[in-house]
């Protein structure tokens, strides 16, 4: 099974959400940044890395707020989603190197987003207020 992360960064009541290029799989969607754990990495390394590569920061991990599984139609293998707090460093401003776009966007609004299938749940507690944000 693979592993994935993904990291809510906070900011004045806001967090960062991100929009996959047009021409990779699952183009135009929305996520939280992060990606794959590869062997020998731990969840909270693999999101280090993951930010750095993604948006040019260094951040804090912090506790993990969910962890499901999924599987996409097409797909064979299931796989683990874990979701992290992270905080920025000070003054650190996210960069975006691989997305189509990047936002900060209110909890309450993430439903207007197209959000991947595995998100929905996360994005349904934070949007309720369910799971309230930390910075």
């Amino acid at each position: 099974m693979k592993t994935v992360v993904a990291g809510l960064l906070a900011r004045n009541g806001s967090l960062l959400i991100c929009q996959r290029k047009r021409r990779d799989t699952f183009g135009l969607k929305w996520e939280f940044p992060g990606g794959k754990v590869e062997p020998g990495e731990t969840p909270e390394c693999a999101l280090e890395r993951e930010l750095r590569e993604e948006l040019g920061v260094e951040a804090a991990i912090g506790d993990e707020v969910l962890r499901t599984r999924y599987t996409y139609s097409g797909e064979k293998e299931e796989f683990e989603l874990i979701f992290l707090r992270a905080r920025l460093e000070d003054h650190a401003e996210p960069r975006n190197l691989i997305f189509e776009r990047i936002e900060w966007a209110a909890p309450e609004s993430l439903l207007r987003y197209d959000f991947l299938a595995a998100d929905k749940e996360l994005i349904a507690m934070l949007a309720s207020g369910e799971l309230p944000l930390s910075e």
